[in-house]
């Protein structure tokens, strides 16, 4: 039944132009997608407010947009390339098709049941080459994580904005890892886009700052409308923790497939800065001028998806709607869908509707729909019914509708639909931008 309402979600979005398969024509790519106009909307409005919480917010957090492309020492520093970055690999006798061991259960292939073979470690990273020739020398790798940047760039931050400890660096961007079994739509994929902020501390801070940071993520899914019930942490066991964590904490969301990670939240001590600062030879060291102390900065990590992020609020959004119909000869039941996407997140914020696309209404209405686009995204709809054109927009989860009617000529008036309660409002024309401003920028 759960499973089902992913299915249900995966058709919707290639439908109303949110989520396409990558390659399509050519048979598609293996979990990779590709976002529509209607996505690419969705998708930058959770960046969007991701750094509007986490930078613009916060006087002490700066941002970073860090190269892809990076020396390979960073990633042997940082233990990519050794096996603290690997995954338990089994592959089956019989197909030959290949399974993290943790996935699979009594020594049986989940597709055929054959027989597995041993385990072995199958590292993640994605490895390419710079330059003309692909020999060893030329090997690089595509980053496995966006935070490394950050550490690479942490004395260059510290110094040129004079920042003092605690700081926070935050950045948004794309990440590779060649999962062995990606899959739950954009669940996990091998390209990916991760929203993360590493926070520089004082070592005996770290629980402050550490709870801190735990309340403060979660609130920011709140805000956004995302269900309580649906939200969980889940903290990592000592046999869990990665290689350079104290301690972790999962912030878990209830997909249809089950309760998955959504959101980390990392204490990751020294670990990095010593490494690399052993590796490169550069002092990374922090000096405090007022105690006079040197140290080491311990980290606090919050690390997110954001295609993971997209696809929880999407499921959190999803409704169906039964609704009875009635015709001269019949009365049938209609399934509606509803996304109750919050107004930050819908890719349109404002459909306007002429109730026909003729004359004096049609003109009307495009003088709405070109005053309202300086400050919105906006859609101007005039095909089929009135009824069908609130579905769709509906479905895509534009939280306001404006109706031009007849009525609008003689009362300069049109009506305002709200999309959770359906309740409809007579609003002048004139007053329209203030009425809708008062909605959207609460």
């Amino acid at each position: 039944m759960l499973q089902n309402k992913l299915e249900k979600i995966v058709s919707l979005c290639k439908r109303r132009g949110i989520i396409f398969p990558s390659s399509e024509i050519y048979g598609g790519f293996s979990s990779c997608y590709d976002y529509g106009p209607l996505g690419t909307e969705i998708k930058n409005n959770i960046k969007q407010s991701w750094w509007r919480e986490m930078v613009w917010k916060q006087n002490e957090i700066v941002g970073l947009d860090s190269s892809i492309l990076m020396s390979p020492k960073v990633w042997q520093a940082s233990g990519h390339l050794t096996s603290g970055f690997a995954d338990p690999l089994v592959e089956c006798k019989k197909c030959h098709k290949r399974f993290r061991s943790d996935e699979t259960k009594n020594n049986k292939c989940p597709q055929c049941q054959g027989e597995l073979g041993k385990e072995r470690k199958f590292n993640l990273m994605m490895k390419t080459f710079v330059g003309p020739v692909e020999d060893k020398a030329a090997v690089t790798y595509l980053r496995a994580e966006t935070c490394q940047g950050i550490y690479m760039n942490y004395e260059n931050v510290k110094n040129s904005t004079r920042m003092k400890i605690p700081f926070g660096i935050a950045q948004i961007g794309k990440a590779f890892r060649n999962e062995i079994t990606p899959g739950n739509f954009t669940y996990r994929m091998r390209e990916f886009e991760q929203m993360e902020m590493q926070y520089f501390i004082h070592p005996q801070e770290a629980e402050k700052w550490f709870n801190y940071w735990k309340k403060e993520r979660i609130e920011w899914y709140f805000k956004l409308g995302m269900k309580k019930e649906n939200l969980r942490f889940r903290e990592h066991k000592k046999n869990e923790l990665a290689h350079y964590a104290k301690r972790a904490l999962d912030i878990e969301y209830k997909f249809p497939f089950g309760w998955h990670e959504l959101e980390g939240i990392h204490y990751r001590g020294d670990w990095d800065l010593s490494n690399h600062s052993k590796y490169s030879g550069k002092d990374l060291s922090y000096f405090d001028e007022k105690t006079k102390e040197k140290f080491i900065p311990h980290i606090i990590e919050t690390s997110g998806g954001v295609d993971r992020s997209f696809l929880a609020f999407l499921c959190d959004a999803y409704e169906e709607i039964e609704k009875g119909r009635t015709t001269t000869t019949k009365s049938t039941k209609e399934i509606e869908i509803v996304l109750h996407l919050h107004k930050d997140l819908a890719p349109i914020k404002i459909a306007v509707l002429p109730l026909i696309k003729k004359g004096s209404l049609q003109k009307i209405s495009l003088n709405i729909y070109c005053n309202l686009q300086k400050y919105w995204t906006i859609q101007y709809d005039e095909v089929g019914s009135i009824g069908r054109r609130y579905r769709r927009q509906d479905e895509i989860g534009t939280p306001y509708c404006v109706t031009i009617d007849f009525e609008s000529l003689k009362d300069k008036c049109v009506t305002v639909r709200e999309r959770d309660s359906m309740k409809q409002k007579r609003v002048r024309i004139e007053n329209l931008k203030e009425y809708l401003n008062s909605l959207l920028c609460v």
